[in-house]
């Protein structure tokens, strides 16, 4: 069983564990900074959801990772800098001119720390395994608290910078909770693999990834950062994939998180569109499922902003916030529970249409492929 590494609270937790300071001085934060500094795994606490962390300079750790996810070899991961990322970024970018265009040192600089993931030139011969053979590295800070500290402390002992891709099996639901990646990994004992507990995710879903290797910026991945905030930092059009294709001469570089099927639970989830909401729960609260006994209707749940009337009392219901940060913050950490639950099918109203929206929706799409 993996080992759970918890901070010392003082009088006042929820006043001092927010802030830095309080994390450098807990002993599971050195305890930590060890573990990756030894080539093993870790469950690293950030904003967005809990990383399945290793020294992205030891191919062998980088390879545990892999190894525990199911992962192909070939799905790049993302490596994480310290607070202080300008000499993390120094020892994976090239130097020459040209390789960190002027948008994209922008960015980090507007969104650093925080839930942006840059796709760049990588230097040879520095995380290759984390890059899963591509020329280029995606990198980022994260800006929780716990994981700022654990990446400084093991930038002390010599580590540059920390590959962690979401705490899961490869495609499954990310998770939110030190709990989840216990979960997740019964089999991996200890000292293969430490969980840092560093409270639920205040993001919730992955970094948004813009791909810095272009002259223009893509964005490859939606995430709570959006393509507006973006473009308003770089003072340049942010393109789609679709709308960057015909201009590239060479392949797109590979980014985590952007395959078809992707974040889905055990459970088929049915994502419906909000204007068929009514009709679809009207025909499956009267019709069985035709995949079941004839006559007996299988547990379903649904995820969706109101409450429809007269639905099977055998149904899981959970109503999903209709705010995007919240929607958010609680999507995976639901999508496991009623997983746990047993249910065999999902319903999920689809979120509305804007920006604000576009990260849980790619969640939701990629669940439902």
């Amino acid at each position: 069983m993996p080992r759970l590494l918890k901070p010392l609270f003082g009088a006042s937790p929820s006043e001092n564990s927010g802030h830095l300071a309080f994390w450098l001085a807990q002993p599971c934060v050195q305890e930590a900074a060890q573990q990756l500094a030894q080539g093993q795994l870790l469950g690293l606490p950030t904003e967005t959801v809990y990383g399945l962390a290793a020294d992205a300079g030891q191919p062998g750790a980088v390879k545990r990772i892999f190894a525990a996810k199911g992962r192909p070899a070939d799905h790049p991961l993302i490596v994480h800098l310290p607070p202080q990322w300008q000499p993390g970024l120094e020892h994976h970018v090239p130097s020459d001119p040209g390789a960190l265009p002027p948008w994209a040192l922008a960015l980090m600089q507007a969104f650093w720390p925080g839930p942006l993931t840059l796709i760049l030139p990588r230097k040879p011969g520095v995380a290759e395994a984390a890059a899963g053979g591509q020329t280029s590295v995606g990198l980022r800070c994260p800006s929780h608290p716990a994981a700022q500290a654990v990446l400084q402390a093991a930038r002390a002992l010599g580590v540059h910078g920390v590959a962690a891709p979401s705490a899961n099996r490869f495609g499954r639901v990310s998770p939110t909770t030190a709990a989840h990646v216990l979960a997740e990994f019964p089999e991996l004992d200890d000292p293969t693999l430490a969980v840092l507990d560093g409270g639920a995710c205040q993001v919730g879903i992955e970094s948004t990834i813009v791909d810095a290797t272009r002259s223009q910026p893509v964005l490859l991945r939606p995430g709570m950062i959006t393509i507006d905030q973006l473009q308003a930092v770089c003072g340049c059009a942010v393109l789609t994939p679709e709308q960057a294709a015909p201009t590239l001469t060479t392949p797109a570089p590979k980014a985590s998180g952007t395959l078809e099927s992707h974040y889905a639970p055990r459970a088929r989830v049915r994502l419906v569109p909000s204007h068929q909401w009514a009709a679809a729960l009207q025909q499956l609260s009267q019709s069985p499922d035709p995949a079941r006994p004839q006559g007996v209707y299988h547990r379903q749940a649904t995820l969706h902003t109101r409450w429809p009337n007269g639905w099977p009392a055998e149904w899981v219901q959970r109503t999903m916030p209709t705010d995007p940060v919240l929607a958010a913050r609680e999507l995976f950490a639901v999508l496991r529970e009623l997983d746990e639950a047993g249910v065999s099918d999902i319903w999920i109203e689809a979120p509305p249409a804007g920006a604000d929206w576009d990260g849980v929706r790619d969640r939701l799409s990629r669940a439902a492929a």
